[in-house]
């Protein structure tokens, strides 16, 4: 059977006649009445009932039109399921994210998201970099902004984002008046270790490359945890400063940190497959959230 000659027999009943249904196409008549002729001819049996300008259809033509309304109502559905995945992929799109851009920059690139692909789903995880390391290479995640590690195979990995860390101080400490801090400003001051890793043996470098032996008093793993510390008069801390920017309702101040610490955040994926359109979608907009925040906007 040719699919013209269904698509034509669709337009007949539709419009109830060969004529009618040839002047809402655009066709000549006879090249409709031909096309349903030979389907009939396909077929074995007759479709319509010829006369007075009308085409009814016969019983068996009936029968037949309504099996050819389930096969397109079947298309309609593959129609709208084509349209489902090229437009929200496969499933939730699982990101996994380090906490300093969990609460912000994340967030509002999944919102430029959802606006121009409403009915997006996406799961967003905030494990340890480890995890994210290990969710990548085994595809359980599709997007992972992360801080870098080596040793990981089956990650394609491409940098995100660098920052200088800064120096959080209690409101109305000593070294607030002071433009930058530098390593010796803190020589005599309590600090607020972060969590065990290449950062924190960073910090420990900085001070002894100095000569000086820090004070380590408290320590906390994350920045919001560290500058909730330093907020109520505990110590000071070295921390990265994109999440502390956000913590507008802490008495803190922030001032540069020297040397220059910096600090990186990769992008990773799960390596040897190119990443689905939600996804390619989300990058952009992570791309553009993190350029907007380097430039202070």
């Amino acid at each position: 059977m040719n699919p013209a000659h269904i698509d034509l027999f669709r337009a007949v009943l539709r419009h109830g006649g060969m004529t009618r249904a040839a002047a809402a196409l655009g066709l000549g008549q006879p090249h409709v009445s031909r096309a349903i002729a030979r389907l009939e001819a396909d077929l074995g049996f007759p479709l319509f009932v010829r006369g007075h300008g009308s085409a009814l259809p016969t019983r068996e033509g009936e029968a037949f039109a309504r099996e050819v309304e389930r096969t397109y109502a079947g298309l309609d559905h593959l129609r709208h399921a084509a349209a489902q995945i090229r437009e929200l992929g496969t499933g939730p799109l699982r990101v996994a994210c380090q906490p300093a851009l969990a609460a912000g920059l994340l967030p509002r690139a999944i919102r430029r998201l959802i606006a121009e692909a409403p009915g997006a789903r996406v799961a967003v995880h905030v494990p340890g970099p480890d995890t994210i390391w290990a969710w990548a290479a085994s595809g359980q995640c599709d997007i992972g902004l992360v801080r870098p590690r080596r040793g990981h195979a089956g990650v394609a990995e491409e940098p995100f984002l660098a920052v200088d860390a800064v120096c959080a101080l209690p409101r109305g400490h000593r070294l607030a008046e002071k433009r930058r801090i530098g390593v010796r400003d803190l020589a005599d001051e309590p600090l607020i270790a972060g969590a065990a890793g290449a950062f924190q043996e960073a910090v420990e470098a900085a001070f002894a490359q100095a000569g000086l032996a820090p004070r380590f008093a408290l320590a906390a793993q994350y920045t919001a945890a560290r500058c909730g510390l330093v907020a109520e008069g505990l110590g000071v801390a070295i921390v990265d400063p994109v999440p502390a920017r956000a913590l507008t309702g802490l008495p803190l101040v922030l001032r540069p940190f020297a040397p220059r610490l910096p600090i990186e955040t990769v992008l990773v994926r799960p390596a040897g497959q190119a990443p689905g359109r939600l996804a390619g979608r989300l990058i952009g907009h992570l791309i553009s959230e993190r350029d907007a925040l380097l430039s202070g906007r």
